[in-house]
């Protein structure tokens, strides 16, 4: 987390700090990334870098919250189906909403997302922690309102059914381009173009099984 002296900076100064930040980390590798360079490229002293963050990773995990707070904004400013059409029509919408922002926001995406699963960060479980807590817990408070709605069972347990789908919807990330055939390595490096009429239909099929079971009828 930053320090007090960082949020004392100018919001136009603390902008271009996150700015240069994210560019660096999205096109390079964790190790990759130096701090002399992105205090170069955001013209402060190397040693006013260490008056704002505790050093490299604590810069990287600041990105994320802002990462998780511009996904939350952008979610709730969507034009999503209210839940009481259905929870499952409001989920599918959801998810797809979650790739907007992923196809728009690249570079939150590597930081959030892509570097976490395939790339170097030494400590991406804390990353997939801060994640998925925010996920879980906005899940769960819909699922809630579902449930008094009558849209889901009462026997269902809220925390368990969002720790479900957050779990499962956090490997379709691993799964989506194995089962399309996505080079991950070229997403990591190169912003490669993505068939989103076939992610879409992956995230159908998603909900749809979620809704339906898989037992038998």
């Amino acid at each position: 987390m930053p320090t007090q002296t960082f949020f004392n900076l100018p919001e136009a100064k603390q902008q271009i700090i996150i700015e240069k930040s994210l560019e660096q980390f999205a096109n390079h590798s964790y190790e990759a990334v130096s701090i002399s360079r992105i205090v170069q490229e955001a013209r402060i002293a190397k040693g006013s870098f260490y008056q704002y963050f505790e050093g490299k990773e604590d810069l990287y995990l600041y990105l994320v919250d802002i990462g998780i707070a511009r996904q939350k904004s952008f979610i709730e400013n969507a034009d999503l189906p209210p839940i009481e059409n259905g929870f499952f029509p409001y989920l599918r919408s959801l998810l797809k909403t979650s790739l907007d922002f992923q196809i728009s926001h690249p570079h939150f995406t590597q930081i959030l997302f892509r570097l976490p699963n395939y790339g170097d960060i030494p400590f991406r479980d804390e990353v997939f922690h801060r994640t998925k807590a925010v996920s879980i817990a906005f899940i769960k408070e819909k699922i809630e309102y579902a449930i008094a709605l009558g849209q889901l069972p009462k026997y269902l347990n809220p925390d368990m059914v969002a720790f479900m789908i957050v779990t499962l919807g956090n490997e379709l990330r691993q799964f989506i381009p194995r089962h399309l055939g996505i080079k991950v390595e070229k997403l990591v490096k190169e912003d490669t173009p993505l068939d989103v009429n076939a992610i879409n239909q992956t995230l159908d099929d998603f909900v749809s099984t979620l809704e339906k079971g898989i037992g038998k009828d």
